[in-house]
Parts: structure tokens; sequence; C-alpha cells
């Protein structure tokens, strides 16, 4: 019986309908690896579920081809990185939706009728844009409400690492999330506001996202996922003219600008202000 394989640019190929990604080795490692050929099952028929997986390998050899670099450097070997010369194309990207207000005030009701852990995750997110994994990786210390500005302290934690410095920081509590985080207070019954996803040793991220986002297209929509929430709210703070200064130190996001790097940063107050103009902004849109 003759097979089908449809082969593509982007190193994933068809195969009985299923997609498999393939690479050659490079010929100086190839004694080393034993075959000519890496090929991975990607155990799925969509093909944009194939391209995403296959991005994952991207990463991986990115570092792989870093720590070669760095081990030639550190050991002054004088040989060529093997990895060095391949090139990898980008997939074809899917644009995250930037939540609309609307929906963002839609989901925020829904949560406090719900008022459980799942829902103050997603409430927590909504206004205040963090990553899923540092609002599901909180410690309850993290939350601050008796200060006079409340805030969530977000830095690393054994469980839940930061990836870059300009991560940690205090992210004011206002509106939806404000109210999430007292009803995590209320409720703590553990040192994690959120054990259902974390314990002492590791944050389990996807299987949140997964959670999350499976509720959100049963009963909300189904072209927005949580990570929207972190587009949505750099939309807001964009609405009311916030300078990008400010927008990256409140997402987390890296600086673009090397002047920006020096200095303490804005206060909890100042980011607080900012966040309470794009929250009164949400609300003037929900009456229009």
């Amino acid at each position: 019986m003759k097979v089908w394989v449809d082969h593509f640019s982007t190193y994933i190929y068809q195969k009985r309908g299923f997609y498999y990604f393939s690479r050659r080795v490079p010929k100086d490692v190839q004694p080393l690896h034993g075959k000519q050929r890496i090929v991975l099952a990607l155990n799925t028929r969509s093909r944009a579920k194939a391209l995403k997986h296959s991005q994952a390998v991207r990463r991986i050899f990115t570092t792989v081809k870093a720590v070669i670099n760095l081990a030639i450097t550190e050991h002054r070997l004088d040989i060529r990185n093997a990895f060095s010369a391949i090139y990898m194309p980008e997939a074809e990207s899917k644009k995250r939706v930037s939540i609309p207000v609307e929906t963002i005030s839609q989901i925020q009701q829904s949560c406090m009728e719900h008022d459980d852990d799942m829902r103050w995750l997603i409430a927590l997110i909504s206004d205040t844009g963090m990553r899923l994994a540092e609002a599901a990786g909180l410690h309850v210390d993290d939350i601050k409400l008796d200060e006079d500005i409340p805030y969530a302290d977000i830095k690393p934690h054994p469980w839940r690492s930061l990836k870059t410095k300009g991560r940690q920081r205090q992210v004011p509590l206002v509106g939806a999330s404000l109210w999430a985080a007292q009803r995590i207070k209320a409720n703590a019954s553990s040192c994690f506001a959120f054990p259902r996803y974390t314990n002492n040793s590791r944050c389990n991220a996807n299987s949140v996202s997964n959670a999350l986002n499976k509720w959100l297209h049963a009963n909300l929509r189904k072209d927005i996922v949580i990570h929207g929430f972190r587009h949505a709210m750099r939309d807001r703070l964009r609405a009311v003219s916030c300078p990008s200064e400010m927008i990256d130190q409140i997402g987390g996001w890296s600086s673009r600008k090397v002047g920006e790097g020096y200095g303490g940063g804005y206060s909890v107050l100042q980011t607080k202000q900012w966040m309470t103009r794009s929250q009164l902004n949400q609300n003037q849109g929900r009456t229009l």
C-alpha cells in the first residue's frame, strides 16, 4: 500500500494524517548521534498545532547552540560550532486576541458569581495584566492587603522562577484584581495562593492555562485565551495615554531603551494612578 507523505518548508511532514518533525543532523555530530536525521512524532492532525509543537524543538535548539558557544569561548577551543550555520525558519504564528473591555467586564462579573479559586485567578490577572505563572505561583504573603496601597509582590520562588530581573515588581491591586486578592486571603488554606496548581517544587502553569481557557471558550468567547488579558492591559494603558516606560514596568515587559534601566523605577503609588485610570476608562466603556 502506498503511503502519501506531504513535506512542508517548516520541517514538518504529514504521514497517514499525522504530523512529524524532521531535521538533518549536522555532519560534524552525526557520529555521536548515530543517525542522519531527527524525526519526532507531533501526535496531531492539526497543522496549526504541529507548527506550534515544532517551534518547541526550535527553542531547545537555540539553547543547545548557546551552550556550545559558551563552552567554546570558555575553553578557548579552536573549533566551529556545528549548529551555528543551521537556519530554522519562523513558524506561521496566529496573533493573540486582545480581550475587549466589554468582554473583560463580562468575565469579571461571571468570576464574582462563581466565586471559586479558578475564577479568583482569572480576576486577579484581569486587572493586573500579570502572566499566568506569576499569578498562579504567588505565595499568600506576596499579596499585600494591609499596605496603604494594596499590591502583589511578584518575585522569584523555588517553585516559580522569573526569567529576568525586570519581571520582579510590585503590581497595585485594583478593581476585580483587588476583589480576587481579598477572596484568596480570606479563604487561604495553604501558604500558596493557588495550592491546586502550586506546591513546594513547581507551579503547573500549563495545567492552569488549559483549564482556564477551556472555561473561557465554553462560557464566553472561543477566540480569546487567558494570555489575552496581558495584551488587553497594554491596550487599556495606551488608551489613557500611559507612558510606555510605565506600561513596561506594570507588565514586567523588557525595556527597549538603555536609559530606562537606570534608577529605581516608578513607585507603587504612581503605577496605581495609571492602573486606576485604565480601570475608570473601562467602567466608562460599560455605560456607552
